[in-house]
């Protein structure tokens, strides 16, 4: 068995989409929109994927306090997190800080919808 995706639910696809794309460098997978009118959209890296589901309709109320944060590997917390304040200026949850007991540095930022996404480097 393996995680194959994290599927979140997101109130505007093209937000979604620049801030996982534009802002952080990951890259589309795939997507399809589902015969209910519902557009998927999978987004990642070599390690796994987030499929962001957006209804035109409106969907589901989207409540981010129900989730911790999606973690995403970066090879720079300070850089991608220069670059997401340039283009998307997100809310930020914790500047870019090293832990030095696990040798990774890190920032918290929140999504378009308020999602909490860790931006992990790890150092060597």
């Amino acid at each position: 068995m393996d995680v194959i995706h994290t599927a979140l639910w997101v109130s505007d696809i093209e937000r979604t989409r620049e801030f996982y794309l534009d802002g952080l460098g990951l890259e589309e997978n795939w997507s399809f929109t589902a015969d209910d009118g519902v557009e998927n959209v999978y987004i990642g890296g070599e390690n796994g994927e987030f499929q962001f589901k957006y209804d035109p309709d409106g969907g589901p109320e989207i409540d981010s306090g129900t989730m911790a944060h999606v973690a995403v590997g970066v090879d720079s917390t300070d850089e991608t997190f220069e670059r997401l304040a340039e283009r998307e200026a997100p809310p930020v949850q914790t500047e870019p800080t090293t832990m030095v007991d696990i040798d990774v540095r890190v920032a918290f930022v929140e999504d378009p919808d308020g999602y909490v996404v860790e931006l992990v480097e790890e150092l060597e």
